[in-house]
């Protein structure tokens, strides 16, 4: 009651004072929709959260099998029956705000609302949402087990992608940013306050004693979780307010109350982490533990009802695209780069929220990691940590620098991209051997729950890793991946969807990683040929790899000719020249790496060859040649009883 009823002071306050509910001049679908949507909206935030964020707490820190995690999931299953209706009010709601028809049950309208549902982006948008909360209504409601519910809190996070593309970052300049950023702020947040409404929830089914631990660890969810708030958070008011000047518009107001909340949460919870949770024990520390929380849960009911209230308040006028767009602006909703440079290469960026976030925590926890290990005196060699952190800076680079900069306007571009995508960060990446360093530095849990290390021993020993890892397998992703993306629809996708250039990127990571994790990986993978071959495979792959590229050059047609060859560039190579300089980097780019596995490959294989050479002395060094003894005497014998037969 507490989040629910400060989420919907705030809201009514920032709906009147940011204009939103006042009624349009024309086409006004009167107080019902102009209030009940946002309202709308607002449930599916919180129910969101109340799904998101009680599965993951109880993956993270809830014991399978026994009160609290039967507790926990149901609570996610009431949450996932309201995140279902209030997604299907909202979905209702926007079309006859969109719209203006006159409401009825007559077919007439029936068969508008239909039409909207199916044919209109922000229709769908709803609808796949509305169907996605069923289905996790059933499963929350189903599913008792750790991997189950493990795939159904992926499934209620991937739900909340299609709103963050709806969200109120649509007509802006830098949507592709706004929408990454709001995506994962939409996640963040609903892990954040998911995960404290479970703590509430499951209480009575603990005992104090696993309070204290459940606490910490939720805590460190919901440090995570605010960083990755903050940082979208930035990024999002910097997409919307664009100027320093646009904070004291009714915009800026609501968000400058959003982010006070959001700062006083983080210190209140910096300060019962070190604090408070440590003597939760203590009746004292468990009052003014438990008052905290009721404060902070008043907090998240004002950054919600903010949030819910800036869905519908629109930003400062100059946030928005220009009213006569270049078609590089049509088509990619920025304008046209100027010509690359020599110095482009270094000073071009255009940072992904996503790739920069997942680098900054691989980096922290690799890290942190190694030092860990470097604490309880256990060694890790450096260069691994130097191949990690280089790969991941690539990473960054490739997804942000120069290459994002121009990879939607040059096809070469592009495929350079790709090409340090899928052979050169996987191989810095590999190298790391970050499975290793993980299952040696993370604690183990004796108490029946799952943590960070648990998961990951998961992960390497499923079934499906055993599959994906097979080098057979992880050649033809590798190499398949290539033929697949470019000769189907799938290109095109990633082009004019931003979540499939997301999808693009992790897709050819994956991929990469895991054909080269095959070959000279360290971390360990349920079976890897023999280094022969191994040879023989890469040498496939390096043929069938060089075959793609020439493929791409020998092109007579322009590959997705209404994007590359619509751009209205005038500086560079023609769309056509550019293409086949595509190739030539898929060609020569793509083979670098690959002869540097090569060369890996044949070390390793000495390497071990010297190895078994050395322990096959030391074995004859311990038992005086007792092998080879045993061995000459048993010739001697055949000599004695050839002879003998002779006679």
């Amino acid at each position: 009651m507490i989040l629910v009823g400060s989420a919907l002071v705030v809201l009514t306050w920032a709906l009147a004072y940011g204009g939103a509910a006042e009624p349009l001049a024309i086409g006004d679908p009167g107080p019902l929709v102009r209030w009940g949507l946002p309202v709308a909206k607002l449930l599916v935030n919180l129910s969101a959260a109340g799904l998101v964020g009680v599965l993951v707490l109880a993956l993270f820190a809830l014991r399978s099998g026994e009160r609290e995690f039967d507790v926990a999931l149901d609570a996610a299953s009431v949450s996932a029956s309201i995140f279902t209706v209030a997604a299907a009010a909202t979905g209702f709601l926007t079309f006859v705000d969109a719209f203006n028809p006159e409401v009825s049950a007559g077919p007439e309208f029936g068969a508008q609302l239909a039409r909207f549902l199916v044919e209109t982006e922000v229709g769908r948008t709803w609808l796949i949402t509305t169907v996605a909360g069923a289905v996790l209504t059933i499963l929350t409601f189903a599913v008792r087990s750790f991997t189950a519910v493990f795939f159904v809190a992926l499934l209620s996070a991937a739900a909340l992608v299609p709103m963050g593309t709806q969200g109120h970052s649509g007509d802006e300049a830098d949507h592709n940013s706004a929408v990454v950023a709001l995506v994962l702020h939409m996640i963040a947040a609903a892990v954040w306050l998911g995960g404290l409404l479970a703590l509430v929830i499951v209480r009575p089914a603990l005992e104090r004693s696993r309070l204290v631990h459940i606490v910490a660890r939720y805590s460190s969810l919901a440090l995570a979780a605010f960083v990755v708030v903050s940082v979208s958070g930035v990024v999002r008011a910097a997409v919307g307010l664009r100027v320093w000047d646009a904070l004291l518009s009714p915009y800026g107001l609501i968000l400058v109350v959003k982010v006070g909340a959001l700062v006083a949460m983080g210190v209140l919870g910096a300060w019962y982490r070190r604090r408070v949770i440590t003597r939760l024990h203590e009746d004292a520390a468990s009052r003014a533990f438990w008052s905290l929380i009721a404060f902070e849960l008043a907090l998240m009911g004002v950054a919600s009802g903010a949030a819910a209230a800036l869905a519908r308040t629109p930003p400062p006028a100059d946030a928005g695209l220009p009213l006569q767009q270049t078609p590089a602006e049509i088509l990619t909703g920025g304008p046209l780069p100027p010509e690359p440079t020599l110095a482009s290469w270094i000073t071009a960026w255009d940072i992904d929220l996503l790739w920069a976030v997942l680098a900054g925590f691989g980096a922290f926890f690799y890290l942190a990691g190694v030092w860990r290990l470097r604490r309880r005196g256990d060694a890790w060699p450096i260069h691994r940590a130097v191949l990690w952190l280089a790969g991941l800076a690539l990473l960054v680079w490739v997804t942000g620098g120069v290459v994002n900069v121009y990879q939607d306007y040059l096809f070469s571009m592009h495929m350079i991209g790709h090409m340090l995508l899928t052979m050169a960060i996987p191989l810095l990446l590999v190298l790391g051997a970050p499975v290793t360093l993980a299952a040696r530095a993370i604690r183990k849990r004796d108490d029946g729950t799952r943590g960070g290390r648990e998961w990951i021993l998961w992960a390497v020993h499923s079934p499906v890793s055993r599959v994906i890892t097979h080098p057979f397998v992880a050649a033809g992703l590798f190499i398949g991946s290539l033929w697949v993306f470019y000769y189907t629809d799938l290109f095109r996708w990633s082009l004019y969807d931003h979540l499939g250039h997301e999808w693009m990127i992790a897709h050819f990571l994956i991929t990469g990683y895991l054909f080269v994790l095959s070959l000279v990986g360290i971390d360990p993978v349920p079976y890897r040929l023999p280094y022969a071959g191994r040879l023989l495979l890469l040498i496939g792959v390096m043929a069938m790899h060089a075959f793609f590229g020439i493929a791409i050059m020998m092109q007579e047609g322009l590959m997705v000719a209404e994007w590359f060859g619509a751009m209205g560039r005038t500086w560079g190579a023609t769309p056509l020249e550019d293409q086949y300089t595509g190739g030539g980097a898929a060609w020569s780019i793509g083979e670098i790496p690959t002869l540097i596995l090569a060369v890996m490959v044949a070390i390793q294989w000495s390497r071990s060859d010297t190895r078994e050479t050395r322990r096959r002395d030391r074995h004859a060094d311990r038992t005086g040649d007792a092998e080879l003894e045993a061995y000459n005497e048993q010739l001697a014998r055949l000599a004695e009883r050839d002879a003998r037969a002779n006679r």
